[in-house]
């Protein structure tokens, strides 16, 4: 059994979860020559490595994945169904974290968990320790610092994106901390950002280079300017350092791991490709981006284990696993390719249906590869949603590029390898009536917003990494997936899984 030879002493006081948003193995092995000794190498030395993780769902995206490490279950169950999804009510995009109820502390952007469903392991172990465990979570973005927080956490910060100071919300706190706001006036990323320049770290990393295309890459100078600035900065290899700098504050100001009751900290940090673009675009960036996260790493684990003890902190790490997609032109070099029109398909759809069941507008929305039905016309014209959308998959399957279409019934009820894994990331309250596949090589664009996304079927490998607290090192290469991650630590700090999870522990 895997890593059955893992016995645990006592419980850690402090567990460090990281989820590197973008992480991948690929790049992580490949820029392995650039590297200290005292980060990813001492990691993966060291640590307890399962090399062939993945997530039991897809699509998968930075809010899906978090929120999915946090509560042990995937979007199926904790409705956490991605960064944005359409309110059925208004039909306008919603974000994840946005809660009015609960004003922004620095931030005009109001959040809170709310919208997550089942309790996570974090809010299991405020439960555990009747509420004496103190637990926090730092990130560049609302998403991933409110929703790996949980419900009942002490604290969670991210950077503005207006004004780039560390930020957070009243559901939170009533008041920021004095700490908090002490660490803002000197440290925050505002105070620094007019000065900086992202140039490489390392002078070999511009000699260096794992990507197939000829020639010397030429090195980078990069300044944050304009309204983007911020933006820009939480998309680069810079926020790293604000990450650990902010993390080391946290845990030195709040006394994490200073008792015998487990205390939390999850951090999320950044390993995509510089300011959202494609891989071909920044290259050496994106080496850059490996090689300052290693440094990050290596201080975080050094000041924490001063702090509180080698043997007493158990680190978890793992990637967000997927990554930006490439903005490919597939035209170009003759690969089939095309692009399906999700308003055009709609407008199709009213018209056949319109055929069938005199006019009207049946399809109410399309959000991403979704369509949604207006079940008020239809309960009207006396006909099931069962009926409507067996006739739209039918309709949809003739189109051109379409390699599957999902019913929302279907997702519901039945539960082969087939669809396990849109299933799993399926959510009746949140995701439309029927959900298209397109052929790889295929774009969805949607007309009315322009955005549009790119069908590819590869996967990203990644690791799950566990160090300290008296782990043995030891590889493992059988595949297992990311679910297991809550309960093994909900296992380690002698807690209940969360709510929702009914995976087995990895070790």
């Amino acid at each position: 059994m895997m890593g059955q030879e893992q016995q645990l002493g006592d419980a850690p006081r402090l567990v460090v979860n990281i989820a590197i948003d973008q992480l991948r193995t690929d790049y992580l092995e490949a820029f392995a020559p650039l590297y200290s000794s005292d980060g990813f190498k001492k990691l993966l030395d060291e640590g307890l490595v399962y090399a062939n993780a993945s997530y039991p769902f897809t699509p998968i995206d930075r809010a899906s994945a978090v929120a999915a490490l946090s509560t042990g279950v995937p979007p199926y169950y904790n409705n956490i169904v991605g960064l944005r999804w359409l309110n059925r009510e208004t039909l306008r995009p919603v974000y994840c974290v946005d809660d009015s109820k609960h004003s922004g502390i620095l931030t005009r952007q109001g959040a809170s968990p709310a919208n997550m469903a089942t309790s996570t392991v974090a809010d299991e172990l405020k439960v555990a320790t009747a509420g004496k465990a103190v637990v926090y979570a730092i990130a560049p973005y609302a998403d991933a610092a409110v929703l790996s927080a949980g419900h009942a956490a002490n604290g969670a910060f991210w950077i503005d994106d207006e004004k780039g100071y560390w930020c957070s919300s009243q559901f939170f706190f009533s008041s920021f901390p004095s700490w908090a706001r002490a660490y803002n006036d000197l440290q925050a990323p505002c105070h620094r950002i007019q000065g900086l320049t992202w140039e490489p770290v390392n002078p070999l990393v511009g000699n260096f280079s794992y990507f197939v295309q000829a020639g010397q890459q030429s090195p980078f100078k990069h300044k944050f300017s304009g309204n983007n600035a911020f933006a820009q900065y939480k998309a680069s290899a810079m926020v790293n350092a604000d990450i650990t700098d902010m993390a080391q504050q946290c845990v030195a100001s709040t006394g994490m791991g200073n008792d015998r009751v487990t205390d939390m900290l999850s951090l999320t940090y950044y390993a995509g490709n510089f300011d959202h673009r494609t891989v071909t675009d920044c290259q050496i960036e994106l080496q850059d981006t490996y090689v300052r996260l290693d440094q990050e790493l290596a201080r975080l684990i050094q000041g924490i284990e001063q702090r509180v003890g080698r043997d007493k902190v158990l680190f978890v790490l793992t990637s967000t696993g997927y990554s930006d997609e490439e903005n490919t032109n597939y035209d170009q070099y003759r690969i089939p390719t095309g692009t399906f029109y999700m308003s055009r398909t709609a407008n199709l759809m009213n018209m056949y249906f319109g055929a069938i069941w005199g006019q009207g507008k049946y399809v109410e929305a399309t959000f991403r590869n979704q369509i949604y039905l207006n079940h008020k016309l239809l309960e009207q014209k006396k006909v099931s949603i069962t009926d409507a959308t067996a006739r739209a998959q039918e309709f949809l399957a003739l189109l051109s590029g379409v390699r599957n279409v999902y019913t929302s019934l279907q997702l519901l009820t039945s539960m082969n390898d087939q669809t396990r894994k849109v299933r799993n990331a399926f959510s009746a309250d949140r995701c439309g009536d029927l959900i298209v596949e397109v052929a790889p090589g295929w774009r969805i664009l949607n007309e009315d917003t322009q955005e549009q996304e790119l069908s590819r079927a590869s996967f990203t490998p990644f690791p799950i990494v566990f160090y300290g607290a008296g782990i043995k090192s030891e590889r493992i290469t059988l595949p297992v997936t990311t679910d297991r991650i809550a309960p093994t630590i909900a296992r380690a700090i002698r807690i209940r899984a969360p709510n929702a999870c009914s995976s087995e522990p990895l070790f």
